[in-house]
């Protein structure tokens, strides 16, 4: 390298450091000028698709790693409602928000940020917290995307609930305001106070407005604290030739007819626990695998390769890990590859990065034919609050949390400080998203006629698991 490179290198790297050192002060007033070159209100618009928009043959492409003979069950999913549509779809939302203004500040993005990709789940205390629990399109970007498609998510939740336009505006706008306010917040605390910083399910009791919120919270942590191995093994394990095992579901839990995949496997968790960290190896090896099967899972995630392991400790308590297939990001054509060459690790440090705490059996791994996943336990108490038959006020006090669960998460990565003094203290931006979110949540609706056109002409199929 000659001496010239090896300067310009030192220079780019005190002109990070020294960016990223300003003071709050100054990173808020950096924020404030950058309305100028992308005015707030310029979110609102959502363009009509220009001719090379074509919702069919994104989706189609989205689908060519995945098993292909699952890729119908995808479908007939997302046929269900312009909500289960906008689900499965956020690689045809990655490719319109990829055209929509944005300031050039990234985050650690979730990637396929909507309401129900939000819930509760168990800490590593056992305690039940309110958060973030999807991250296979995770990866840094820029911030606006995620808060528009969660935004979106409220409106299209809105209209599945018979709402009008002005009320799937005001659920949107809720989920802004709270976004908003709170990253202010944010910005104001130490590095530290923001990584501890949680959203405890028992302090959203406690604090709940009114005796039936509180009353429909309680029930929620009830029902989460039910999912757990206990009680999840014996609807998926039964007794077969006096061994316990897997039992079929079909065409939702299968097992492989493969003669070496139960090796595979087992190949595939001893790479796994190369990843963990020493004493999380120590608790692994408490257990030995006895069965695995494909589990169909999700929306977006179906064909995707996800499989079940089966696991029994000496005295035979269960454990069930969920290994899922990790591709590339959605948003990878259009914010950068990952810096991670197994895209199992971009999951799980994104996870680590934007959720309050994770799942202690986290890790990765690839397989024998290249592909990679990620590992996580099955449902520890992970439960995601319904939102059919709701009123107005529940959907504006869940967009409040969900959108205080985003502004965290950001502010974890991110410059807090500079998105703040872009969006003020003021509502611009909380109404152009509104405007932006009811536009969008349209496009959805005629973007999931499109998808059940193509199926009724016969181009596409479709698997209704209800018939």
């Amino acid at each position: 390298m000659t001496s010239d490179k090896k300067i310009s290198r030192k220079k780019v790297r005190r002109a990070k450091l020294t960016r990223q050192f300003r003071s709050r002060e100054e990173r808020i007033e950096a924020g404030r000028l950058l309305r100028e070159t992308v005015p707030r209100e310029s979110h609102a618009i959502w363009k009509s698709p220009d001719k090379g928009r074509d919702v069919i043959a994104i989706l189609q492409e989205s689908n060519k790693e995945r098993l292909q003979e699952l890729v119908p069950i995808r479908y007939g999913r997302m046929l269900r409602s312009p909500f289960t549509f906008y689900r499965g779809s956020a690689a045809l939302m990655a490719y319109d928000l990829s055209s929509t203004p944005n300031i050039g500040v990234q985050v650690q993005a979730c990637g396929d940020c909507h309401l129900l990709n939000f819930g509760l789940f168990a800490s590593p205390e056992r305690n039940l917290v309110f958060d973030l629990n999807d991250f296979d399109e995770t990866l840094p970007a820029p911030w606006e995307w995620d808060v528009k498609r969660l935004a979106g998510s409220f409106a299209l939740a809105a209209f599945d609930n018979q709402f009008g336009d002005e009320e799937a505006r005001e659920g949107a706008i809720a989920c802004v305001l709270s976004y908003r306010e709170n990253l202010r917040k944010y910005s104001k605390m130490n590095p530290l106070e923001v990584w501890y910083s949680r959203m405890d399910m028992q302090s959203l009791i406690d604090t709940a407005p009114d005796q039936k919120t509180k009353k429909l919270r309680q029930e929620a942590a009830d029902r989460a604290r039910e999912r757990v191995v206990e009680n999840i093994f014996p609807k998926i394990v039964g007794s077969i030739a006096g061994q316990q095992r897997i039992v079929d579901q079909p065409p939702v839990l299968i097992h492989l007819d493969d003669p070496k995949f139960m090796e595979k496997v087992q190949e595939g968790l001893d790479i796994y626990r190369g990843t963990l960290s020493d004493e999380r190896r120590v608790l692994l090896d408490r257990y030995r695998l006895v069965d695995a099967a494909l589990k169909v899972v999700g929306i977006g995630s179906v064909g995707t390769r996800c499989f079940i392991a089966l696991m029994f400790s000496e005295e035979n308590h269960p454990l069930i890990l969920q290994i899922k297939e990790s591709s590339h990001s959605v948003l990878a054509p259009y914010a950068g590859k990952s810096i991670y060459k197994n895209q199992g690790e971009r999951v799980v440090m994104g996870q680590r990065l934007m959720q309050s705490s994770s799942d202690i059996f986290l890790g990765w791994a690839r397989g024998r034919g290249g592909r990679d996943f990620f590992v996580r336990q099955l449902r520890d108490m992970k439960f995601s609050v319904p939102v059919e038959g709701v009123t107005l006020s529940q959907i504006k006090r869940y967009a409040g949390l969900c959108g205080q669960t985003l502004a965290r998460a950001h502010a974890k990565s991110g410059d807090a400080a500079t998105i703040s003094g872009y969006l003020g203290k003021g509502d611009v931006f909380d109404k152009a998203l509104g405007d932006f979110a009811v536009a969008y949540a349209k496009q959805t609706v005629k973007d999931h006629r499109t998808l059940a056109k193509a199926v009724r002409a016969g181009h596409l199929e479709a698997l209704n698991e209800e018939e």
